[in-house]
């Protein structure tokens, strides 16, 4: 307000922002009519004029591209989760919204803040070493290790690394990032604060120090810096030089072709209102602090990491998850010459993972309490997996498992109001959940099967043994029988008097099944066809042996109730664990009725209640009842036809937690490693292994009909070798006896050929001339010779 009352002020350029200068103009109204150059920029950069400020021009760098700088960073190295640490001064109070761009960036590499480190301005601070250090302490609490500096003074940066190194917060495993109001100070901060920055890493503008422009600045600048600051080491002008000396040589440009008088009209003609001179490179330099100094690794652009100057000016970051591998060689604090994990594992600020504590299927989760009442093991299936999925993380995650003595879904609830960090156990994915909590990728794959008795077994049926084959066999096997026994008949019935008559083939057929004929056969041609035949009869028998004998041994499974419909008809009483979200899904899904649904809440409880007739059915998701299968399938119960699929089981994780995309990935590695079907394994032989079945009791083989393929090689050969010797029989028996074939030939023509004659004779010649007797009747030889003779 000083400086708009003189009139020689034609321009302010000052680390003002737009609140500050509003405020000001309306403390005094010569401040509008002022042009007031900020080389502060606000989140995003706006090209509109303000209404209230028309001469407030903002030429500051862009905390946009700096925050995606920093993400990238991040994700370079695939830190999951990370701590923001910022200062609430005017400049971030001005601009909230720097934040925001931070989280959203992150998430576009996988990544999150995991706490937040607000701390007040430092002049505002009475007893700032104080304040930090319970900050500080705070943090070591925690296993996060990987600290963003986003917004401080240069003042505050240095107290708070030279705590950080008080407290070993800069040791091996920790990751420090600065921003450029930081690392674009190096050279003129002291040489005890580098010394505190030793493996930092950090980013600070990029211009061409060998442009006339520069080195205009730098030879006047250091003429003049040397005469004023004679102690000072680092005489080298920095980027926010630069960028005041910038912004001072357009303003003089502006006023100069205005002649004197800088107005609004020449404003906006200018270059300072297009931006174009004083707009920022949207280049970045990495650096990394290392001895006295610090030296250059890379240059970043939202196009990515490169060695060289980046001219293309993509407009979204890049995302890509493998590293560019530009960003290798980094000096790290404590010395390490790989990357730290950023993670700490720490006694205190453990991860709070709920398990099931009343859960009806121990094999998945199972928690013991010793004699005093405190946990002395927690162990199961959906345990074991989540530990092997734990050891696939690229961070150490420092847990401890929680007992939740409530229902699943208040298990969940607990995630989602955060009380719990996250959930472990055999908790299904269900959509109504997945509106509260993420789920991991499912370890195992669910649905709903219904268990009911078994029907009692059909062995005292009075034709069971015909199920030993299908009909389609059966017919085959007897016609075959008959042709093959008829082909062997034929042949013999000329050489062996035993065989002649009919009744002697068909005992015949009989006896040969049990190989009693007693019967010799004589003829090779017949032999050469009942010796296949023979053969399939050895093994048509020994198959069926075989199938009667298993029907007879282990009973056919079959349910007593088929599906859900006839439960529903015969209103009949079902059971399900009352602390599973099948209850809702039976009741608002299926319409059963309330009172019919028993809760039974441990599984050694279902046989009772079935043999008791207090449930006709029990409905488990998939993998329970496959455990439970395991155990009692002896005691007559089965799984019925119905099945409804579901998401499977999964672990429970707040909303946009980064620990359900690690864990997911962690999974799918144990999945295809076949960890998790061993473990399933082992669940299945230790949970059966405490029944008393017998493993012909405990699992019936699944069973189906014997047909003919297998046999229709043999039934072919049978077929063909029986065809081909009929064939050679009949040749041979007309070639024997082709006279007496002739002549039983013509006497039966003869025989027609009279016949024939006597019936045209009769229906279309004219009756004889002839005296006929008087009884009407006539010698047969008179009839034909007058017949002749009239032809």
């Amino acid at each position: 307000m000083d400086l708009a009352l003189s009139k020689q002020v034609l321009a302010i350029i000052a680390t003002i922002t737009h609140n500050e200068a509003t405020l000001a103009s309306k403390l005094n109204d010569k401040i509008k009519n002022i042009p007031i150059l900020s080389l502060i920029s606000p989140v995003a950069r706006s090209e509109q004029v303000s209404p209230l400020l028309p001469y407030f021009i903002q030429v500051g760098y862009n905390t946009n591209l700096h925050m995606q700088c920093i993400a990238a960073i991040v994700g370079e190295y695939r830190w999951r989760k990370v701590t923001a640490i910022y200062e609430c001064d005017n400049r971030f109070s001005s601009y909230p919204g720097m934040l925001l761009n931070l989280s959203y960036s992150r998430r576009l590499v996988g990544s999150e803040i995991d706490n937040h480190v607000p701390l007040p301005s430092l002049s505002s601070l009475f007893d700032p070493n104080s304040t930090i250090e319970n900050e500080f302490n705070r943090l070591k609490s925690k296993s996060n290790r990987v600290f963003l500096i986003v917004h401080t003074s240069l003042e505050l940066g240095n107290l708070l690394f030279e705590k950080a190194n008080q407290m070993g917060l800069m040791g091996k495993g920790s990751v420090w990032i600065i921003p450029d109001g930081i690392a674009g100070n190096l050279d003129s901060v002291n040489p005890s604060a580098i010394l505190n920055m030793q493996g930092v890493i950090g980013f600070k503008t990029h211009f061409l120090e060998t442009s006339k422009e520069f080195r205009r600045l730098k030879f006047k600048f250091r003429r003049r810096f040397v005469l004023e600051f004679p102690e000072e080491e680092n005489i080298n002008p920095s980027s926010f030089a630069l960028q005041s000396y910038k912004a001072t040589w357009e303003v003089a440009q502006a006023a100069r072709e205005s002649q004197g008088k800088l107005t609004l009209e020449q404003l906006l003609k200018s270059n300072i209102s297009r931006n174009e001179k004083l707009r920022q490179s949207p280049t970045l330099k990495i650096i990394n602090v290392i001895g006295k100094s610090y030296r250059e690794l890379a240059l970043w652009s939202p196009a990515g990491f490169s060695q060289s100057l980046v001219t293309e000016q993509p407009t979204e970051i890049n995302t890509k998850s493998a590293s560019s591998g530009v960003l290798s060689k980094v000096y790290w604090p404590g010395g390490m010459q790989f990357v730290p994990e950023g993670w700490a594992h720490s006694t205190k600020g453990k991860l709070k993972i709920g398990v099931p504590a009343e859960g009806a299927y121990t094999d998945f989760v199972n928690v013991e309490y010793d004699m005093n009442g405190s946990i002395a093991s927690i162990t199961g299936f959906s345990i074991d997996v989540f530990k092997a999925a734990v050891h696939y993380l690229p961070y150490d995650l420092n847990f401890g498992f929680v007992p939740s003595n409530g229902s699943y879904d208040e298990m969940v609830d607990q995630v989602y109001n955060k009380t719990l960090d996250a959930a472990v156990g055999d908790t299904s994915i269900m959509a109504y959940r997945y509106h509260l909590v993420d789920f991991s990728q499912p370890y195992v794959e669910s649905g709903i099967d219904m268990v009911v008795t078994e029907q009692p077994a059909k062995l005292k049926e009075a034709w069971i043994f015909l199920e030993a084959f299908t009909k389609d066999m059966w017919m085959m096997m007897a016609a075959l029988h008959i042709f093959v026994g008829f082909v062997v008949w034929l042949i013999e019935r000329q050489v062996n008097a035993e065989l002649k008559g009919l009744g002697s083939m068909l005992w015949f057929l009989v006896t040969v099944i049990f190989y009693a004929h007693r019967e010799q056969i004589r003829s090779p041609l017949a032999r050469t066809v009942l010796a296949p035949w023979l053969f399939v009869i050895l093994i048509a028998t020994s198959t069926f042996t075989a199938s009667l004998t298993s029907m007879m041994t282990v009973s056919q499974l079959e349910p007593s109730v088929l599906d859900i419909q006839t439960l529903l008809k015969r209103n009949s009483a079902i059971g399900c664990n009352g602390n599973s979200f099948i209850v809702k899904f039976l009741t608002e899904v299926h319409k059963f009725k309330r009172e019919n649904i028993k809760k039974i809440n441990n599984i050694n409880d279902y046989p009772a209640a079935f043999r008791n007739k207090d449930i006709e059915a029990a409905f488990f998701i998939a993998p329970h009842a496959k455990v439970f299968l395991a155990k009692y399938s002896c005691r007559g119960l089965i799984k019925a036809g119905n099945t409804f699929r579901l998401g499977g089981l999964g672990f429970v994780f707040p909303k946009g937690s980064t620990l359900a995309t690690d864990i997911s990935e962690a999974l799918l590695k144990v999945i295809e490693s076949g960890e998790t079907e061993q473990l399933e394994k082992d669940m299945l032989t230790v949970g059966g292994g405490n029944t008393t079945c017998s493993p012909l009791e405990s699992k019936a083989k699944d069973r189906s009909l014997i047909g003919f393929q297998p046999f229709v090689g043999l039934f072919c050969i049978c077929s063909i070798v029986a065809i081909l010797a009929l064939l050679y029989s009949m040749i041979c028996l007309l070639m024997n006896n082709v006279e007496t074939f002739t002549s039983y030939i013509h006497v039966r023509l003869t025989q027609l050929r009279r016949i024939w004659t006597c019936t045209t004779a009769v229906f279309f010649w004219e009756p004889l001339k002839t005296p006929v007797r008087k009884s009407g009747k006539c010698k047969p030889d008179t009839v034909t010779r007058n017949a002749e003779d009239s032809h």
